[in-house]
């Protein structure tokens, strides 16, 4: 896969909650050795996401992440996008019955190698969606 697919494959098939796959087989053979995603507090290795993003799978069964832009300079791609969902269950701290839901923008940012997620530093408006679940 070219750098560009893979990265439309981790939006559309490892954060969007679909029936074909499953986070970590998508995102396992794209992961170079070392990778790390950072946030502004924490940095997970490559088994953490994909441990957390299997969680959010059962948690938000209609999780989406949609690419609303991708912007391309060299081996870093910047996407700006959409995550939307309805958890059921305790969500960051929030107590949830499946009948609220959430819209955030997210950026990240993401070094690629030869089809190969390197690292990526990302940033979720998580204050947003927890305000939306409790209103």
């Amino acid at each position: 896969m070219s750098n560009r697919e893979t990265i439309i494959a981790f939006y559309s098939k490892a954060l969007t909650v679909n029936t074909e796959t499953r986070p970590t087989e998508v995102l396992k053979p794209h992961f170079a050795e070392g990778y790390k995603s950072s946030g502004s507090v924490e940095s997970k290795n490559a088994e953490q996401l994909m441990g957390q993003l299997e969680f959010f799978w059962k948690i938000i069964p209609d999780l989406k992440w949609e690419p609303q832009q991708i912007i391309n300079e060299g081996e870093v791609y910047v996407v700006r996008s959409i995550a939307s969902g309805t958890p059921n269950g305790d969500f960051m701290g929030v107590s949830t019955d499946g009948t609220k839901s959430f819209k955030i923008m997210t950026i990240d940012v993401h070094t690629m190698k030869d089809g190969m997620f390197v690292n990526t530093h990302h940033l979720e408006d998580w204050s947003t969606a927890i305000k939306q679940l409790k209103s």
